[in-house]
């Protein structure tokens, strides 16, 4: 178990100083940042608690010029540390680093009133702090510990220290879902090691050894080695920082943001679905179609917003947000994001992801569509589960608990009382847990879909009144489905009883063919040519031409009659008889030529050498030659 702590706050409010006070570790890493003694990009360090417990601390530039590098590292923090100095107070900085913190739901942390030094006048650090509490009074932070201390001299760190330890005491852990992401806020190589990445790991573990994926890029690497606070481990747990040596990839394919995990568990977005808060002190209203920054995790992209409902978003507004990234990133449902304006830069908003993976572009205002959004992002893991299945549609479940981002347990606690409310149908056969298979969708979508098939196969039949069924490949095409959802959808509609099929045709069970008298007549008297001359019977032009093209269709699929080739028919019974005399000749003399077919059955080339070109296709016979031999009996 390893907690990560953020520092939050104004530039030159001594974020940096302090973290070394506690720690004894420079964030500062870059020599510009030394040089300049101002945090440019994010820094790291960490210490041990007096409980024993070792944390991570993030430290993240103030300064407004680098406020989307703070973005990168404050996203999976399990509280935070709002540094504000004694001597200036609350400043422009420290409202919005807090306005993000609030965003982020971070709802544990201390404020470290630091420079305590430099106040030398009680009545003036009261002041200070009646402002904190004013400022923090509407947000997460609202019941956040104020700590007086100074790096220079030591006092009150012991204080701050204790405070931190009761924060994390009341923070809960970040859970395993058994889908590790790591999203990479560092990228770096190492003399004989190769490439590392670092980042907040969440959702999951990672051992040594295993197989990854870098997302959205597609590069796949091994796990060379783990650390933690540099100490090398062989599994790292969700909510700790980590340092990854890959092997197979190279630094310069990575870039901030990309997400180490495992193959398959995710995939990249260009569409997300959130949920959206407007700051009250926003520049402006959010418009449709207005362009943005979206940081999300430690990634960040250029977007547009579409807006679902009221038009436009003004300050102090929520609503809900289509948004359309111009470059791809992972994400799933219940992530924390941040909305930024581009230029100038300012700090719009944020929310969280409902669907991170919508079909489609949603229509304006849709009532339907918000409603499912608003059970995906706030709903019990059940009502969670079904709008996953909804918005996914037909799918193995266990890509439906992926998409609703449940834990193991909730998932198969929502599965098993969604079975029982017949809310949700299986197809197929296998273990019904949290990591099957089988194919699952809601029973609304089900029924819905066995609207469709009986809609599809009543206006066919109704066109079609001499076929036997639809196609069973048109059937499927119409549907837009898979061949495994077609194939497990059909088989329990088949078991329904609502609906009859073949490895050919689908029909309604209630579909029956009646020819009228006339087509009657017209049948009787083409099968009458068919005895009169069995093996050299008429054509399939010239059966078109006495009965159409629906009757002798009807009389194929009705199997009265075998088309083998485009222009040879014969009688079903003709043909059987035809097949076993062959059979018995090649079993008593091994081959046969198409002219002692002929002769066998007194008929002409054309048929003979249709009928063994047919027997070859369906794997009967098999052509030696001039000669045909036996492939099974």
């Amino acid at each position: 178990m390893v907690r990560v702590i953020g520092t939050a706050g104004h530039v030159d409010h001594g974020k940096s100083r302090l973290v070394y006070a506690l720690t004894g570790i420079d964030p500062d890493r870059l020599r510009e940042e030394q040089e300049r003694q101002m945090t440019i990009d994010l820094g790291f360090a960490w210490m041990t608690l007096p409980n024993g417990e070792s944390i991570g601390i993030i430290d993240v530039p103030g300064h407004r010029d680098f406020i989307e590098n703070m973005l990168a590292g404050v996203g999976g923090i399990d509280a935070a540390l709002l540094v504000i100095a004694a001597d200036e107070g609350v400043m422009p900085q420290t409202r919005e680093h807090l306005a993000i913190l609030d965003l982020l739901d971070i709802n544990q942390g201390v404020v470290a009133l630091t420079k305590k030094d430099l106040v030398e006048d009680e009545t003036w650090l009261e002041l200070v702090r009646g402002d904190i509490e004013q400022l923090i009074a509407s947000t997460h932070l609202a019941d956040a510990q104020i700590v007086p201390v100074s790096a220079i001299n030591g006092e009150g760190l012991d204080l701050l220290i204790n405070a931190l330890s009761d924060v994390l005491d009341e923070t809960q852990l970040k859970q395993d879902l058994g889908r590790p992401r790591l999203s990479i806020d560092r990228a770096f190589t190492i003399s004989g090691f190769g490439t590392v990445v670092t980042g907040t790991l969440i959702d999951g573990v990672l051992q040594v050894g295993q197989e990854v994926e870098i997302l959205p890029v597609g590069i796949q690497g091994r796990i060379r080695g783990l650390q933690t606070h540099k100490a090398q481990i062989e599994q790292a747990v969700p909510g700790s920082r980590v340092a990854v040596n890959l092997t197979g990839v190279e630094v310069g394919e990575i870039s901030r943001g990309d997400v180490v995990s495992l193959a398959g568990l995710y995939e990249p977005t260009r569409l997300l679905d959130v949920h959206f808060r407007l700051l009250p002190d926003a520049v402006a209203p959010i418009r449709h179609n207005q362009q943005v920054k979206i940081f999300l995790g430690a990634a960040q992209r250029l977007a547009r917003v579409r807006l679902m409902g009221m038009e436009p978003l003004r300050p102090g507004d929520e609503g809900w947000l289509q948004i359309i990234l111009e470059k791809p990133l992972i994400a799933s449902r219940g992530d924390h994001f941040i909305l930024r304006r581009p230029s100038p830069g300012a700090t719009l908003g944020g929310g969280r992801v409902a669907n991170a993976h919508p079909k489609h572009r949603h229509r304006r205002k849709d009532a339907l569509t918000i409603k499912r959004l608003e059970s995906l992002l706030r709903g019990t893991p059940g009502e969670v589960l079904v709008q996953s299945l909804i918005s996914l549609g037909p799918t193995q479940l266990r890509h439906a608990v992926k998409h609703a981002g449940l834990a193991a347990e909730s998932a198969q606690q929502a599965i098993e009382e969604l079975r029982e409310a017949g809310m949700i149908r299986i197809l197929g056969d296998g273990p019904i847990n949290e990591g099957s298979e089988v194919l699952a969708l809601d029973n609304s979508t089900w029924l819905d879909l066995n609207k469709r098939i009986a809609d599809e196969l009543r206006a066919y039949h109704e066109k079609n009144p001499l076929r036997l069924g639809m196609p069973r490949e048109e059937l499927k095409s119409r549907l837009e489905l898979e061949s495994k959802i077609f194939t497990a959808v059909m088989n329990k509609t088949f078991e329904e009883g609502e609906v009859v099929g073949s490895s050919t045709f689908i029909r309604s069970r209630d579909h029956t063919i009646i020819l009228t008298n006339t087509q009657q007549e017209m049948v009787d008297e083409l099968l009458e040519r068919f005895q009169e001359s069995p093996f050299s019977p008429p054509s399939a032009k010239e059966c078109t031409k006495a009965i159409g093209a629906d009757l002798l269709a009807y009389l194929l699929e009705a199997g009265r009659l075998v088309q083998i080739s485009p222009d040879v028919v014969f009688s079903t019974g003709v043909y059987d008889e035809m097949v076993v005399e062959i059979r018995k000749a090649l079993n008593h003399e091994n081959t046969i030529t198409v002219a002692k077919v002929r002769d066998r059955f007194n008929t002409s080339r054309k048929y003979a050498l249709a009928l063994m070109e047919y027997l070859d296709s369906i794997g009967v016979t098999v052509r030696v030659g001039d000669t045909r031999r036996l492939v099974k009996d």
